[in-house]
């Protein structure tokens, strides 16, 4: 996939307000400081369209990018460490949860992780949220600039076995680095397939 458009359209605080349209829609999201806003501008070859910031939960709203004027990218708020009160996670998170049940749009969620930790429970309980309501996912690891190759490959094999504990197969993943671009191409040609797998659905129906 070519990306020749991208722009920000709108930023929502609950499903409702979010754009009225049936283009389909891809949501990043992981938890705080996993490098999404980096590797958004990263996919869409912008500096900076997303917002990158040092402190973590720098996302607080559903941000829509309407991309070749074909589909939309959403960049959703980060759960995890990110310092805010109890009350406002709770609010991001029923913002985030209500995202997800009420977006017949949305085809596929890429759950961003950082190639550098272990897996985070955190993570792990939103992916089986995912998988109990029935969502399709994808896992991003973000960051592999920061380790070596052995260390990757060693941390790769840690997070199969771990989600193979409650999973009979695992989503599709994809291996990253905003800095070095690796993983860009890969990322947007599943894009491109899904948004043909859908369109391709439809017509059958």
């Amino acid at each position: 996939m070519v990306i020749k458009l991208s722009a920000f359209e709108k930023s929502s605080s609950k499903p409702s307000e979010c754009p009225e349209t049936k283009l389909p829609e891809f949501a990043f999201i992981g938890r705080s400081n996993v490098g999404k806003s980096s590797l958004i501008n990263m996919l869409l070859a912008r500096k900076d369209l997303a917002k990158t910031s040092g402190a973590p939960g720098k996302t607080r709203l559903i941000n829509h990018f309407l991309i070749n004027q074909a589909w939309y990218l959403v960049d959703l708020p980060g759960y995890g460490y990110a310092k805010v009160s109890k009350t406002d996670r709770k609010t991001f998170m029923k913002m985030i949860y209500n995202y997800f049940e009420k977006r017949e749009n949305m085809i596929n969620a890429f759950v961003l992780i950082d190639s550098r930790h272990e897996p985070q429970p955190s993570d792990l309980e939103f992916m089986n949220w995912l998988g109990q309501n029935g969502i399709p996912f994808s896992i991003i690891m973000t960051k592999l600039d920061k380790l070596s190759s052995s260390e990757l490959k060693k941390n790769k094999d840690v997070y199969h076995k771990r989600m193979l504990e409650d999973w009979e197969t695992l989503p599709p993943f994809f291996y990253t680095s905003a800095s070095s671009k690796s993983g860009r191409e890969e990322v947007l040609n599943y894009i491109d397939y899904c948004i043909k797998v859908s369109a391709d659905a439809k017509e059958s129906k």
